[in-house]
Formats: structure tokens, sequence, C-alpha cells
């Protein structure tokens, strides 16, 4: 996905956006900047595995479909009765609801925490592998660095504005880029040297999995491929005036040509490269070895790049909890003050207590929690992917468009959005079965706190 920053007109946060938007975005919507972050794509080669060649593409395109046409709805619901002249809708809490908006940045902080500990692991790792011949097994323990991540996070939560670290947002997208190409670049190596693809028609083979497993596994890949599509939950927070609608449905239609494509690209080439033994994550799993030292830049950029992906994607929970304290308690200095403290050679920071307090304690609840789940990151995406992509993603954008446009009950149009919306739940339930089975399966030997690789 790609993040994109803007300070809406009259709205005093910026507030975060996500979408693979590309650079065409920039010249559509003209945002102030923008951050690419395809850190997805590495564990889509594991999904088509489960899936095979005919259904994994397939799902990958019906899913980029939905993800457009649902967008599309949303993106009309930005403004509230007349499309023109309506009441703008700056967020997916004034448009619909933002609990379930909010549930779900919860837990992608929590992926992403789990995604940068193993990537600096890799690290660790790799180089360890290198110095011993492959003879040493090199465990190590994931504990140290979420702590290591938590505090980077607590620290960058506490800057008041995103814009005032705009610089960010571009080293994010062009870590995301050097990922993400490595990724690709060493799959398509691996094909060649191979000389030919590996893989199946139907997906990883009864034997090497039994047949429950089979299920469970293709379920949880559907959860996977969803989550990488889903970005509707801060779409309106992207909206651009004026013809918010129309430069939305643009920008909307080549992100998803654009991420589709290279999607799909790094899926086919890590199933390409690999077949059954596909890695959940092509830079972490070991599915590469070498070059060590290129794989080791892949992922000091994939933990960069989480760094501020975290905070980008946090923005609207910050920004709205924020808002919510200052007009709980207008007349308290510990929600309003804003203590201003020296800094030599730069402006002053402006330190509010509430925001210490309140942003600290979500990065602790977020790592703590992470250190619970180290070894579940498959099934923690596909959990994510499963529970965001039909109330977020589908759900909402249709009952909203359908109450905007007054679209009659019972009515063909009524029947269509409702049997799409009916077919995207019973999806989200079986792949939310799928991850769930598979969490069950780790838990048979799961130590809490003590998990190491």
């Amino acid at each position: 996905m790609c993040f994109l920053i803007k300070t809406p007109p009259n709205a005093s946060m910026v507030m975060a956006a996500s979408s693979e938007l590309v650079l065409l975005y920039i010249l559509i919507a003209s945002p102030e900047n923008n951050s690419c972050d395809w850190f997805w794509s590495l564990s889509l080669a594991w999904a088509i595995a489960q899936l095979g060649w005919i259904a994994g593409p397939a799902v990958m395109f019906l899913f980029s479909f939905v993800i457009y046409y649902t967008s599309s709805l949303l993106a009309d619901c930005y403004r509230s009765g007349d499309p023109v002249s309506g009441k703008r809708n700056y967020t997916y809490m004034d448009a619909v609801c933002g609990l379930i908006q909010y549930l779900n940045i919860f837990g992608v902080a929590i992926g992403y925490t789990i995604a940068a500990s193993i990537s600096m692991m890799a690290v660790k790792r790799s180089n360890c592998f290198h110095e011993s011949g492959g003879k040493n097994p090199c465990h190590i323990s994931s504990n140290p660095y979420m702590i290591m991540f938590g505090i980077a996070e607590i620290a960058f939560s506490q800057i008041p504005d995103f814009d005032q670290i705009w610089w960010l947002s571009i080293v994010v997208g062009v870590m995301s880029f050097t990922y993400s190409s490595i990724g690709l670049a060493l799959g398509v190596a691996k094909v060649v040297a191979a000389g030919g693809f590996k893989g199946s028609l139907t997906g990883i083979s009864i034997g090497t999995v039994t047949q429950t497993q089979k299920i469970w596994r293709s379920f949880q890949a559907l959860g996977d491929i969803d989550f990488a599509y889903s970005y509707s939950i801060i779409l309106i927070e992207i909206q651009s005036p004026p013809s918010e609608s129309k430069t939305m449905k643009k920008a909307t239609s080549v992100n998803i040509a654009v991420t589709t494509a290279f999607y799909m690209l790094c899926g086919c080439m890590g199933y390409a490269a690999f077949g059954d033994l596909a890695p959940g994550n092509l830079l972490t799993r070991f599915g590469f070895y070498n070059p060590f030292w290129l794989l080791d830049i892949a992922n000091v950029a994939v933990v960069v790049h989480l760094v501020g992906a975290y905070q980008v994607y946090c923005q609207p929970l910050f920004a709205f909890t924020g808002k919510w304290a200052a007009q709980k308690w207008p007349h308290s200095d510990f929600s309003t003050k804003e203590i201003k403290i020296p800094i030599p050679g730069c402006s002053p920071y402006s330190l509010n207590l509430f925001r210490l307090v309140w942003r600290s304690a979500f990065v602790v609840a977020t790592t703590v929690i992470s250190m619970l789940l180290p070894s579940f990151f498959n099934e923690v995406v596909g959990i994510l992917g499963a529970f965001g992509f039909w109330p977020l993603t589908v759900y909402f954008p249709v009952e909203l468009y359908i109450v905007q446009k007054k679209i009659p009950k019972w009515s063909t149009r009524w029947i269509c959005l409702q049997m799409l919306s009916v077919a995207c739940l019973i999806i989200s339930i079986a792949a939310a079965a799928g991850s769930i089975a598979g969490v069950v399966l780790y838990l048979k030997v799961y130590h809490p706190f003590k998990t190491s690789y």
C-alpha cells in the first residue's frame, strides 16, 4: 500500500492515508508527499502457493476488482447529501463509523511491530549463518527487537503533526521500492537459475500437508490477499478537492492496475521460485540465503519503512483521540496545554502531556501484544485481513452508497450490491476460520514471551 499525507481544507491535523496510488496520484491530486508500502507483497508467494496457478491469480484479480468498485462507491460518498455542495466527510468516522476502523488500525500496528522484529532478526541470523558457514542454528529471541521498535515508535509518536516530518514519508517510499525490488529480483534470479517454474495448478499438494491443512491454509491465503488490498479504511482521508470523487476514481483505477501488476509479479515469481515451499516472507524466512548482504539491505529497508508506516497508519486514531480529549476537557492543562521546550538550532518542541501519555501507552500496548504473538505472522495478517475486509472495505461503502444515492430497496441494483456484500462476508468468514485454525495449531507448542527463531 502507499501512504499519502495531505492536510484537508480547514483541518488542523494531518490525516494519514493508505493505498498504492504511486506517482500518478501526485500529478492528479497533488498531495504534499507520499510513501509507498508494498511490504505485504512479500507474503503473497505463500498465499499463491496455497491456492495454485489457477485460483491464486484469479483471487488476486477478484479482490482488485472488488476493492476498485467499493472504493469508487466510497469516493462518491465523500460529501453527504449533494455530491457537489454537501457537507464534507474528512474522515471515515465522519462518514460511517470509526470504531472498527480504529480497531483495525490497532491490529495493523501489532502486525507492523511483528514484521519489523522479524526483519531485524533476519539481518542478525543471516550474518550468523554466514559467519558459521550454516553450522550454527542461530536461534534468536524476538523480544529485544520488538522492544527496540517500540522505543523508536514512542519517540516518533510524540511529533505533534505528521507534516512536520515530511522527509520521513520520502524515506519510507524509497525503502519500500528498495526491498520490494530486491525481493522480486531475487525471485526472478532463482527461477532463471532453476531453468523453469515450480508449482502446480492447484497449489500445495496433499502429502506435503494434510487435506484439512490444505483447506485451512487456502482460507488463510484469502485473508492474506485481501489484507494486501484493504486500504478503504482511510481512503476518505485523502480525498482532494475540487471534484473529489473524480480525482479519487482516476487515482484508484491507476493504483489498482499498478498494484495488481506488482503483486502478481511478486507473488507469482516467488511461487515459481519455491513452489510448495514458498516461505511466508520472501526476505525473512530464508527462502533466499545469498547474497546475504543484499538480503540485509532489503530487511533494513523493511525496518526503516515500517517505523514510518506505523506512524502514518496510526495518524487517524492519534488525531481522533487528541481532538476528543481537547473537546472533553477543554480547560484541562493535561489535554490542551502545549509546553514549549527549547531545542538549540531548531524551533521549540511543543510537549502535550495527554499526547505523551496516550501515544506512549498505545505503543506499549501494541508492543506487549506483539511479544505474545511473534510466531503468528501469517496468521495475524490473515485475521486482520478477514476482520477488516468485509465491514470496512465492502459493507460500509455499499450501505453508505445505498443511502447516499437513495437506491430503492429490492431494486435490481440494491439486490446486486447486497449480493456482493454477502459474498465478501462469506469470504471473510472463511479467511478468519483458516487463520484462527493456524493460530490454534501454533498454540500447541506456544510459550508466551519465549518465542525464538
